[in-house]
């Protein structure tokens, strides 16, 4: 099995929130929490310029080029609040969170304040424990 060579680093995605606009980094912490609560193998660090979470557990190899030990990476430009899921489309998502109908298998989830991430928990826990029941499939 591959163990991940990934480096788990809070400090860096704590420091790249402080620097957000406060209205936008209280809404990317409650969702980096909800990430963070869901399994204690989900680690993260800054990956694409923005906070990433990531399967940090043993896995069977893989082409590290398939993504797929990724979860999630914010997309935080121009104050928009997205999640992009790299392996999405393998997500059997009923609830309408994750949007989009890439070649890649990329889907999104976007937030727009905290009551929106209120709305859209479950949802998002449910995408987040799907994903890890696929990840050595």
């Amino acid at each position: 099995m591959a163990k991940s060579k990934d480096v788990h680093d809070p400090d860096a995605v704590t420091a790249h929130i402080e620097k957000l606009d406060p209205e936008i980094g209280v809404v990317v912490e409650t969702i980096r929490q909800i990430i963070l609560g869901v399994d204690p193998l989900i680690s993260e660090r800054i990956k694409w310029n923005n906070p990433s979470f990531f399967y940090s557990g043993e896995m069977l190899p893989f082409d590290p080029k398939t993504y797929k030990r990724e979860i999630a990476v914010f997309n935080l430009f121009k104050g928009r609040i997205m999640l992009v899921f790299p392996g999405g489309a393998k997500v059997n998502d009923d609830s309408g969170l994750l949007t989009g109908d890439y070649p890649d298998g990329r889907r999104i989830a976007t937030f727009d304040d905290l009551d929106d991430v209120a709305s859209k928990k479950e949802a998002l826990l449910s995408v987040i424990k799907t994903w890890l029941t696929l990840l050595n499939e």
